[in-house]
């Protein structure tokens, strides 16, 4: 686990995402991102100076029939309250609205729901597994498709404050974070959306393991750029 919260540390203390008191609400969607975050913050919560409580918080869109009890067991195992939220986001996106390209409306709605149910919970802070690969990819897809720089941000606050979203994992490459659940056998949940495949994100990701590959260090110099633009509260450290 030193391997996932080194850097996990670092981007919490460089983004001061973590403050004495907050309750965490991490949005778990059963992919290998979320559950190891859920499960680093909560390892994490064990000895970090300040201290915080996480909660594991599921959205269940209504896709086809989805089983969360390995989750579930997991959380009972490392001692996590985990709630699951059953939702028609798939009955509204896929039936009602019958939306050409559902990604977007979905995410949305999901998103939402995360954040709904994160104050529900009493919970002040949302944590998305997001990783460094995912910052990259953003910030192409914004640069070539957008014509503009621009990324998520680290740290942003909603409701002047009252709910602040944090995605502790932005130094975490996938590829590490693949290894450790494959290697210490962390459970995921299958995506079962329709429209999962090969999407405007996996072809960018193609794209910059090829720039990667001809171009040792490309990511690193990319993700420097970012930073050191200082574009939504970006910092170079």
């Amino acid at each position: 686990m030193k391997e996932i919260l080194s850097p996990l540390r670092r981007a919490v203390a460089d983004y001061d995402m973590i403050k004495d008191g907050d309750r965490i609400c991490v949005g778990v969607s059963g992919g290998k991102d979320s559950v190891l975050l859920l499960v680093a913050l909560a390892r994490l919560a064990r000895f970090y100076p300040k201290k915080f409580e996480v909660v594991g918080y599921t959205v269940d869109a209504g896709f086809e029939p989805t089983d969360f009890s390995e989750i579930t067991a997991l959380c009972e195992c490392e001692k996590i309250e985990y709630r699951i939220e059953k939702t028609d986001i798939f009955e509204i996106v896929f039936n009602r609205k019958k939306e050409d390209n559902p990604c977007s409306l979905c995410s949305m709605m999901r998103r939402g729901a995360l954040c709904n149910g994160a104050r529900r919970i009493g919970a002040n802070v949302l944590a998305l597994g997001h990783h460094n690969d995912d910052v990259l990819e953003t910030f192409m897809l914004n640069l070539i498709n957008g014509g503009h720089i621009g990324c998520f941000s680290p740290v942003t606050e909603y409701d002047g404050g009252a709910l602040r979203v944090i995605r502790p994992f932005i130094y975490t490459s996938e590829r590490l974070i693949r290894a450790y659940v494959k290697k210490n056998g962390l459970p995921t949940v299958k995506n079962t959306c329709p429209k999962d495949g090969y999407t405007q994100r996996k072809s960018m990701h193609d794209l910059l393991a090829e720039i990667e590959k001809e171009h040792r260090g490309a990511k690193k110099r990319i993700f420097g750029a970012l930073c050191r633009s200082g574009t939504d509260g970006w910092k170079e450290f």
